[in-house]
C-alpha cells in the first residue's frame, strides 16, 4: 500500500495492510511534525508540497524494492498544512524476523527524504515561513 494524501493518515489501515500469520515482526514508523525552536521562533507547522505523480511512483519503488523477498511494506504521506503533533508519515514493514523489517523500514524512511519529490515549508510563530533546505534530488 503506498498513499500521498491530503487526509489524516490511518495507520491501523497501513498496519493492517502489511500483517499476516507469516510475519513475527512488524515495525511501524511515524513522522510527525514538531514543535521546533529557530533562532527566537518556534516552528509550528509544516506544508507539505509534492508532483503527485512522481512522488506516487518514487513511494511504489520504494516499496517494491525495500518490500521483497519476505518483507512486506506500506508508505504513506501527507501533502498540505499540518499543525505540530500531526502525523506526516508513516512506513509500516512486517517480516518473519525483527531485524528484516527493521532494516527495511529504516531503508524506506531514507529513501523516501531523499528520493521523492516531496518539499514542506516551514511556518513559525513570528508569522514567518520558508522553505525547508533539503539534499537536490539525483
Amino acid at each position: 500500500m503506498v498513499i500521498l494524501t491530503a487526509e489524516p493518515l490511518d495507520v491501523n489501515a497501513l498496519i493492517s495492510s502489511v500483517r499476516g500469520p507469516d510475519c513475527g515482526a512488524v515495525v511501524c514508523f511515524l513522522g510527525c511534525v514538531r514543535r521546533d525552536k529557530e533562532g527566537s521562533s518556534e516552528v509550528t507547522a509544516l506544508e507539505y508540497e509534492a508532483q503527485p505523480r512522481m512522488a506516487q511512483e518514487a513511494m511504489e519503488r520504494i516499496a517494491g524494492q525495500s518490500g521483497s523477498g519476505t518483507v512486506r511494506l506500506s508508505i504513506a504521506h501527507r501533502t498540505g498544512r499540518l499543525e505540530a503533533g500531526e502525523i506526516s508519515a508513516v512506513i509500516v514493514a512486517a517480516s518473519p524476523h525483527r531485524a528484516e523489517a527493521f532494516e527495511a523500514c529504516r531503508s524506506a524512511l531514507e529513501q523516501l527524504k531523499e528520493s521523492v519529490p516531496i518539499w514542506k515549508k516551514m511556518h513559525f510563530s513570528s508569522g514567518e515561513s520558508r522553505w525547508a533546505e533539503g539534499k537536490p534530488l539525483a
